[in-house]
């Protein structure tokens, strides 16, 4: 674990986006630097992988494909970007990480969790992140708040799918201490509030 590392999770209109600015706005007011960076992608070669991941295709992408780019996408980013940047001293901010995979690939396309904690072991070894905020929100709302934009291949994916997907975060909570949930169903005010105490105390322990 390197307590260096911070990453934002979340499913499909949960307010990653917006959330992330209140994340870094946190830090960078604290004096810390910082970088940020998202996944599937943050390299050159890594947002490549991430077109192919989420492009819309008539061809069917098995669950095991879609995992095996998302960790190979994931080996170079980390190589590239992650490890040389906690190296160096700052605070690496990641849309999404690991948990993402145990969660929809894992869960949501029923690989199970066992095949990711290899890839996992494997890939990531021990650069966990100190602090991931999860940002919880229902499918039936997400699917409201993203209805009227453009979709990629994962996010036309059936209801159904992301409840499965909602249950693996959770599961994943329940087994580790670093992830902290925020109901993303209150206001943006409300939302904002609980990313910016979680941020600033967890600051104060670094």
């Amino acid at each position: 674990m390197n307590p260096r590392f911070i990453t934002l999770e979340g499913s499909e209109g949960a307010g990653k986006s917006t959330n992330l600015e209140i994340l870094t706005q946190t830090l960078t007011a604290q004096g810390l630097e910082i970088y940020v960076t998202r996944e599937p992608g943050g390299t050159e070669l890594a947002e490549e992988i991430r077109q192919l991941i989420l492009a819309p295709r008539v061809e069917k992408v098995t669950a095991l494909t879609e995992v095996l780019l998302m960790f190979a996408a994931r080996a170079q980013h980390l190589e590239e970007v992650i490890k040389p940047r906690l190296d160096a001293g700052q605070i690496v901010v990641c849309d999404r990480f690991v948990d993402a995979s145990y969660a929809y690939q894992g869960h949501g396309r029923g690989l199970g969790v066992e095949i990711i904690q290899a890839l996992d072991d494997w890939v990531v070894g021990d650069c966990q992140p100190g602090l991931t905020i999860y940002l919880d929100l229902p499918p039936e709302v997400g699917a409201q708040r993203i209805a009227n934009r453009a979709k990629d291949r994962v996010e036309m994916e059936q209801q159904v799918f992301f409840e499965t997907v909602r249950q693996g975060y959770l599961e994943r909570l329940k087994t580790n201490e670093r992830m902290q949930l925020v109901d993303a169903t209150k206001s943006l005010e409300e939302v904002a509030a609980q990313v910016e105490h979680i941020t600033q105390a967890y600051v104060a322990t670094l």
